[in-house]
C-alpha cells in the first residue's frame, strides 16, 4: 500500500515507563491524517516486520534504557542513529529494535521512511503505570507527530545528524559530546542491544 503511514508504539503498559509507546499511540488517536495507522506492539522482530509490511512511512515510539537516565528525554532518530545507539525497549522480550533492524536489512524490508522517536525511561516495574516525568514527554511525542504538511504527516527526523557527526559519535563509542560519562542505552536484561 504506498504512501501508508504508520506509527507503532512499542512497549507494555504494564511495565511502568515501558507503556510510553503505548501511551503515545493513545494520545495521537484523533489527531493524526485519516489513513494514519496507529498499533501498539511488544516489539517482537517478525510482528513489527509483519506490521510494517507494505507502509511508506513508519514511525516508532519506544522506551529507552540509559544510564544515567533522564526520564522523559525524546530523541528523534534516524534508522542508522537507532541501530549505532542500540536502542532497545525496557520491556520482557529478549531482542530489541536494534534486532529488528538489522532483520529488516538482511531481509530487504526497511521501510521507504522509518523514524524513531525514544524516550528515555526510569521505572518498568511490572503493575507501575508511568512516571510523571515520562508522561510529561507525552505532549512533545504527539506535537512531533501532529506537524502536518500539505501530503501529510511530517515523514523527516526532526533533529538531523550529518554523517560525519554519526562517524564521531561512532568513534565515541556511539555517544554525542553532550552524552560524555552516559554509558549506552540497554534492553531490560542489563545489555547493551545489538
Amino acid at each position: 500500500m504506498s504512501g501508508r503511514v504508520l506509527v507503532i508504539g512499542v512497549g507494555n503498559p504494564l511495565r511502568g515507563d515501558d507503556g510510553i509507546g503505548p501511551a503515545a499511540v493513545e494520545a495521537l488517536r484523533g489527531r493524526v491524517p485519516q489513513g494514519t495507522v496507529l498499533v501498539v506492539s511488544d516489539g517482537e522482530p517478525a510482528r513489527m516486520l509483519d506490521l510494517w509490511r507494505g507502509a511508506d512511512t513508519v514511525v516508532v515510539v519506544e522506551a529507552l534504557r540509559a544510564h544515567p537516565a533522564r526520564p522523559g528525554e525524546v530523541h528523534t532518530l534516524t534508522p542508522v542513529e537507532a541501530a549505532c545507539h542500540a536502542v532497545g525497549t525496557a520491556s520482557t522480550h529478549a531482542l530489541g529494535l536494534g534486532e529488528c533492524l538489522a532483520l529488516a536489512e538482511a531481509l530487504d524490508q526497511l521501510p521507504h521512511r522509518l523514524v524513531v522517536h525514544a524516550v528515555e525511561v526510569a521505572d518498568v516495574a511490572l503493575g507501575a503505570g508511568l512516571s510523571e516525568a515520562v508522561r510529561s514527554a507525552l505532549p512533545e511525542l504527539t506535537d512531533r507527530r501532529c506537524r502536518l504538511r500539505p501530503t501529510g504527516i511530517r515523514t523527516e527526523p526532526l533533529v538531523v545528524v550529518s554523517h560525519t557527526k554519526l562517524q564521531a559519535r561512532q568513534a565515541n563509542g556511539g555517544q554525542r559530546s553532550s552524552d560524555a560519562g552516559r554509558s549506552a542505552p540497554r534492553n531490560s536484561n542489563g545489555g547493551v542491544p545489538r
